[in-house]
């Protein structure tokens, strides 16, 4: 069953090349209600504990470095049908590939520098929510 919210990080090169006004623009055209925001920095440790699930892929260690780069923006959307919709809104992984009109189409620099997570199940959504929000 899909619910109403989803969890969203703009990433480091997006923060870092001062894309935030305009991705969370994007996010409010799309439908989206901002729930809950924050700006923080991660360190290489959090960013390890968020990403745990890729731990034995070889990307990992490249990832966690990156993700603890930067300041980063962590957020909750809600919208009907939030999941699917903002994976929509977001575009394809690989920016060259993503549709016009999509966050990473206009602000991805690349497959790794992709400017936005967005979570791929509601299930997904709840615990990424939860790691920087807390249960509510």
């Amino acid at each position: 069953m899909a619910t109403n919210r989803t969890f969203t990080m703009i990433k480091p090169d997006a923060v870092q090349e001062n894309h935030i006004g305009g991705i969370l623009h994007m996010m409010e055209e799309g439908g989206f209600r901002i729930v809950e925001l924050q700006k923080l920095l991660l360190t290489p440790e959090r960013a390890g504990q968020f990403y745990a699930v890729h731990a034995e892929r070889p990307f990992y260690n490249d990832l966690v470095k990156y993700m603890s780069s930067g300041p980063i923006v962590a957020a909750v959307l809600e919208k009907d049908n939030a999941v699917a919709d903002f994976r929509t809104l977001i575009g394809a992984t690989n920016p060259a590939q993503a549709a016009e009109g999509t966050i990473r189409k206009k602000y991805a620099k690349s497959i790794e520098a992709n400017a936005v997570h967005g979570s791929d199940s509601d299930e997904n959504a709840q615990i990424e929510a939860d790691f920087f929000f807390g249960s509510k």
